[in-house]
């Protein structure tokens, strides 16, 4: 019996063990294999586009930095961004989105929105407060109290902009020299409403900004692009989509069918967003929507965020070949509604991370661009949009 009763206390400590260790080391491991920045020499910069850069208001509008345990106030040794790396490639503006479910398996081409979620686990496994382990929109709000967290221990260097008082506040410091970057939070998907519209005043509450109508799979407010319906907008997603438009937020439509992208364009006569995504004449791929719904969106006077990864790019996803995306892009929609969309941190493997973004100037001067054109990519196209919407 004493041997047995051993055994057992072994078993029980090793499993102990086991678990602390994964706790311990398991977000970073998951995290390390997820969000992975290709070894690579160092890109090209010319002292003119370098100069260039540093002259830019330069931002970004989808990164999802808050969905792992790591500190961005520290320059990471995983990942694409933090705030070290922010600074370094002068990025005024980030969006910080926040993913509250992902489906097992997930993919582009469908995904059931009652298959197991990742997200539970991994919230779990990162010590999440136990009321985010079972609630979506917990999730959303706890991601908030991270960014929030984090300006407040940034002495000054990140700022939460809720209102465009708060963005020009930001834009204002970084012209007087101050090294600052301006953090405004996302939703990937409203899922989090859980159905019920009276939760959408909680979430602007929280601070978030940028609506994302749909992600992976479908919702309660209509069909994911990579759902199995294909379906436009619900009654509820209407009667969502009508209250967004009437508040000072922005709507993005990346992860939406396109007949929900049509719906809205349809519904409401406020800018619309493609946060994150290629262009599809570039790259014929599902997550890229077709041109003429790209122009269509960009003719409400919003704009498409070009991402950084190879799903979307098919092909070169170096400083160079983004650029040549771009360049296609401009092309195809109009310099006044191409903007940047990394999908840093967003379970993308990139050529490089946001500290490098001097290289993607460098390489759009390369490519013919002018100046102008370059100010209204890598962030005036976004400022115009954030001033339209805010309030």
């Amino acid at each position: 019996m004493r041997i047995i009763k051993r055994l057992v206390q072994l078993v029980v400590a090793l499993a102990v063990l086991g678990v602390a260790g994964f706790l311990i080391f398991g977000p970073a491991i998951i995290e390390k294999g997820r969000n992975q920045v290709a070894t690579h020499d160092p890109y090209p910069v010319s002292d003119k586009a370098q100069a260039l850069h540093d002259r830019l208001i330069v931002g970004d509008w989808h990164a999802d930095t808050m969905l792992w345990k790591r500190d961005a106030l520290e320059r990471g040794t995983r990942g694409q961004v933090d705030l070290p790396r922010l600074i370094d490639g002068g990025v005024a503006v980030q969006v910080f989105t926040a993913v509250t479910k992902s489906p097992a398996g997930q993919n582009y081409e469908g995904n059931s929105s009652d298959a197991f979620d990742n997200i539970t686990l991994l919230a779990i496994a990162q010590l999440w407060p136990l009321r985010t382990w079972q609630s979506i929109f917990e999730r959303a709000m706890y991601q908030a109290e991270k960014l929030h967290g984090v300006a407040a221990r940034s002495q000054g260097r990140l700022k939460v902009i809720r209102t465009r008082a708060d963005l020009e506040a930001v834009l204002a410091a970084r012209a007087a020299g101050e090294k600052v970057v301006g953090g405004i939070l996302g939703v990937e998907g409203l899922h989090p409403l859980q159905g019920d519209i009276n939760n959408l005043p909680q979430l602007f509450d929280a601070g978030h900004r940028v609506y994302g109508l749909h992600h992976f799979f479908d919702n309660e407010l209509g069909g994911s692009l990579h759902g199995f319906s294909n379906k436009g907008l619900t009654p509820f997603g209407r009667e969502v989509v009508a209250r967004l438009a009437e508040m000072p937020v922005v709507i993005d439509v990346a992860h939406s069918s396109p007949k929900v992208a049509r719906e809205v364009l349809d519904m409401v006569e406020v800018p619309i967003i493609v946060s994150h995504t290629g262009l599809h004449s570039h790259c014929k791929v599902k997550r890229n929507y077709p041109d003429d719904l790209m122009r269509a969106i960009a003719a409400t006077g919003g704009v498409i965020g070009m991402g950084y990864w190879a799903d979307v790019v098919c092909g070169d996803i170096s400083p160079d070949g983004i650029a040549k995306m771009i360049v296609a892009a401009i092309a195809a929609i109009g310099e006044d509604h191409i903007s940047l969309g990394s999908d840093f941190d967003g379970s993308v493997g990139t050529a490089f991370d946001t500290s490098e973004l001097p290289a993607l100037t460098h390489a759009l001067l390369e490519h013919g661009l002018s100046e102008t054109q370059i100010e209204k990519v890598m962030g005036g196209n976004m400022m115009r949009v954030l001033r339209a919407r805010l309030e």
